[in-house]
């Protein structure tokens, strides 16, 4: 019988690809890790792209159909929160975490701010979609960043300077960062939404917009994503019962109950679930710091997360193979690289100013912000709660960053990282003076 794509069925089709994207996200890790100039969302963007192509594949178009690439991306997204949270050895303090709230309180409303001056200026864009396309291509991405994030949770008790060191700067410095970054990035989405409603005389939605999508849903995030953590933490290692104690069945799906727990909880309430998802992942690894059922719930969070970012990765390229980017021209292609070079490095290196680690480190820290599905699902949430002149623009600009993150922080971060890494060995090799000037 002569089988052409266009006679097999779609659903057949997509447990092909499924399967074969599953098994070569279980390979590929092995194959590009450590100093290669190729990480997986690489391979698996161009193979998105390459199957985009392939005649009889349905058209992938997130500006048609916002609603689900919204719910596609919000799933990864909230995930990958899980896993960076879990994966956290550095308990939260103002000092510990000081390049943390750097980056966020001066960092992103710099980036914001520098992004909607390109979008008005450059792009011509109304100032709604320019505050949405500064907004969404802020934050630091927790699901593509995974070369330059922290690894598996310590099992292995550390204290006083030594836990403050255990982890690199750099890497918990992004990591903590792209689990923060939403608290600021969702209410100026917010706001381009109302503008895009009632105007640009702040007059008609500025009080409101302060009380209740900058306060109060920040707040609701945090307090839903605490008690879900104290709750859900007690349960696993304090438990009275122990056949309520989690943490003796070492059952990985329990980080997923807890992400959908914290977030639907924290959505119900009208606050900010991806904050909530981060939160109440800190707020249980902090239950107990360093017991091995941590490593078992973020490695599950983890198996799950990789699959996830396939899919949706998969699905970018097919989209930009299907027309995502066809009116992209030069100023367009002028923003994404000023995006990328310089509005994201230099909001970041003003914000780490005089801040602890190296120059090196925090010029590492500058560079990778990586962008991915969180800009993503910004854009789909927007679109599908308003009506917003340029969105397409906005589409087309956000999906060109993305993919030139990927190839650009790709190629980058494996051999970058393990130069930091080697270079931290030498010093911690050295004698107490020098490493002494390392950590100073």
């Amino acid at each position: 019988m002569d089988l052409t794509l266009p006679d097999l069925q779609l659903a057949d089709v997509a447990f092909a690809v499924v399967g074969i994207a599953a098994l070569l996200s279980a390979v590929l890790p092995r194959l590009v890790e450590g100093r290669r100039p190729v990480s997986l969302p690489i391979v698996f963007l161009l193979l998105g792209v390459a199957l985009g192509f392939l005649p009889g594949m349905p058209d992938v178009d997130p500006v048609g159909s916002p609603s689900v690439a919204e719910h596609v991306t919000e799933v990864t997204v909230i995930v990958a929160l899980m896993g960076a949270g879990l994966g956290l050895d550095r308990p939260p303090g103002w000092t510990r975490w000081a390049n943390t709230w750097r980056l966020l309180a001066l960092g992103m409303p710099l980036t914001i701010g520098l992004g909607v001056l390109l979008g008005s200026v450059v792009l011509g864009l109304a100032l709604p979609a320019a505050l949405l396309l500064g907004a969404a291509l802020a934050p630091t991405d927790p699901v593509l960043a995974g070369e330059v994030q922290v690894g598996e949770p310590a099992t292995e008790e550390v204290g006083g300077d030594e836990l403050e060191h255990a982890e690199d700067e750099v890497r918990f410095g992004l990591t903590s960062e792209a689990g923060l970054n939403d608290a600021l990035a969702f209410p100026f989405v917010y706001a381009a939404i109302l503008m895009a409603e009632r105007g640009t005389d702040p007059g008609g939605w500025l009080g409101e917009w302060v009380l209740t999508d900058v306060l109060y849903k920040i707040l609701v995030g945090v307090a839903g994503g605490y008690a879900v953590g104290r709750v859900l933490g007690r349960l696993a290692f304090s438990s009275r019962r122990k056949v309520l104690r989690l943490s003796e069945h070492s059952e990985g799906f329990v980080a997923l109950a807890a992400t959908f727990l914290a977030y639907g909880l924290t959505e119900v309430a009208q606050g900010y679930g991806f904050l909530a998802v981060f939160v109440a992942a800190v707020v249980i690894r902090g239950s107990e710091r360093f017991h091995g059922y941590h490593l078992v719930l973020h490695d599950f969070v983890e198996q799950i997360e990789r699959l996830l970012t396939v899919l949706v990765l998969l699905l970018l390229g097919a989209a930009i193979a299907d027309g995502l980017l066809r009116d992209i021209g030069l100023r367009e292609v002028a923003v994404a690289l000023l995006l990328l070079l310089v509005v994201r490095p230099l909001a970041a290196g003003v914000a780490l100013l005089r801040s602890c680690g190296t120059v090196r480190e925090r010029a590492t820290m500058a560079f990778f912000g990586v962008r991915g599905i969180g800009s993503l699902y910004y854009v789909a949430y927007a679109a599908g709660a308003a009506t917003i002149a340029g969105t397409a623009q906005v589409w087309a600009v956000v999906g060109l960053v993305v993919a030139l993150s990927v190839l650009l922080h790709g190629v980058t971060a494996g051999p970058v990282m393990a130069r930091l890494d080697a270079r931290a060995r030498r010093l911690d090799a050295a004698p107490a003076p020098a490493e002494g000037r390392r950590r100073a």
